[in-house]
């Protein structure tokens, strides 16, 4: 679907050895007990998967969009938790790997490569709730560099990352839009984690509110420059975390499309010497199903060759390929749970996991009601914000 070579093949032949040995079989476990996969993220770090798009002179792999695609999309059929963890931190990779004022660049992507360091995202304020975009903190500048006071909500890996990629007003603001982007450390003093993600989906992703208390951020830890910290969200960060999390909306309508299709023809009738699929509105859904799947998954890989060689039209796509998406997790897993009734119901299938799992997509940030917005204005010349 994505259009990748030989060696990138090989990349995704690999991860499919991981995916089935070290990541598929702690699913349920992580789901049930929506504790974080320690032991699926290890596997992707060990395997070199952390440095999957960061340059090989620092030990990456140096992939493109559609290689990450594909990886996301392979993980989330199996684990959409994983997914969700392994998203965040590519896509804060990509924040590090765009710097030009970050102190500790070079190392951070030469650990991050090696594996030995998990990064993720810390943009939602309960200030500005799923306006990801307008922190409320602000850098108040000091004799060592700066402070800030935040309460970041629902923080993807945050008792487990290594890093958070972060964002704040910039000293003196004022407008939201003038943000700052730094990198924070969770063991950096001021630094409170949460307690207790109890989700409905997704319940391994160790998604935690934290707190800033006049928490330190040096001149060194600055990310972007001053109030320049828009542009790398909208045109670094955005596009990568919406078809990252579009992959991942796929990966769970491929599993539901696969494993409802497994179910309708090996279930049957023992009255009638009949099989499932011998229903019309059985194979009707089935089919629904499996043509939603295929349209999200072929507007992803026009946005991700859109990415690799840019147009103006290319922000469109990127916010289109997200909202299909998530859209179709919704439908498709919906639909799965109506095709397979009680077995779906009762989680004798995966499916409950699915439809719980695709409806994270839904509301995190931004939105479907955000993206409906955002398409909307572009498509009529407006400006997004």
């Amino acid at each position: 679907m994505y259009t990748v070579n030989s060696d990138q093949m090989e990349i995704l032949k690999k991860l499919t050895q991981v995916v089935q040995k070290s990541i598929a079989p702690h699913a349920i476990e992580t789901d049930t007990n929506g504790t974080f996969p320690k032991a699926s993220i290890q596997a992707l770090a060990d395997a070199g998967y952390f440095g999957l798009t960061l340059p090989k002179d620092v030990g990456g792999m140096a992939q493109p969009p559609r290689v990450f695609v594909a990886v996301v999309e392979e993980i989330a059929q199996a684990c959409a938790s994983t997914a969700m963890i392994y998203v965040m931190h590519i896509t804060a990779t990509q924040g590090i790997l765009k710097s030009v004022t970050l102190g500790e660049r070079e190392s951070l992507m030469r650990d991050i490569a090696a594996g030995k360091h998990l990064t993720t995202l810390a943009f939602s304020e309960r200030g500005s709730r799923s306006q990801f975009w307008a922190p409320v903190s602000q850098l108040t500048a000091n004799d060592d560099g700066f402070t800030t006071d935040a309460i970041k909500s629902w923080i993807t890996s945050a008792s487990h990352a290594s890093s958070y990629l972060s964002s704040v007003q910039k000293p003196g603001a004022e407008s939201p839009m003038e943000v700052t982007l730094y990198i924070a450390r969770p063991e950096a003093k001021g630094v409170e984690i949460g307690q207790g993600f109890n989700g409905l989906g997704l319940r391994g992703n160790d998604s935690l509110p934290v707190t800033f208390n006049e928490m330190t951020v040096f001149e060194s830890d600055l990310l972007t420059k001053q109030g320049e910290g828009a542009s790398m969200m909208l045109e670094v960060l955005l596009p990568w975390f919406s078809i990252g999390t579009a992959a991942m909306a796929n990966g769970l309508c491929r599993a539901a499309v696969r494993t409802t299709a497994g179910h309708l023809s090996s279930t049957g009738f023992e009255h009638t010497r009949s099989q499932l699929r011998d229903l019309s509105n059985l194979r009707s859904r089935l089919a629904e199903m499996s043509v939603r799947t295929e349209q999200s998954r072929a507007l992803l890989a026009h946005t991700v060759a859109e990415m690799e060689n840019p147009t103006e039209l290319t922000p469109l796509y990127v916010l289109q390929s997200r909202l299909a998406g998530i859209e179709a997790a919704v439908d498709v897993t919906d639909l799965a749970m109506k095709a397979c009734g009680g077995a779906a119901f009762s989680k004798h299938l995966n499916i409950e996991r699915l439809f719980r799992d695709a409806r994270a997509g839904w509301v995190m940030a931004p939105t479907a009601d955000h993206l409906r917005e955002f398409v909307g204005r572009a498509l009529t010349g407006l400006p997004l914000f």
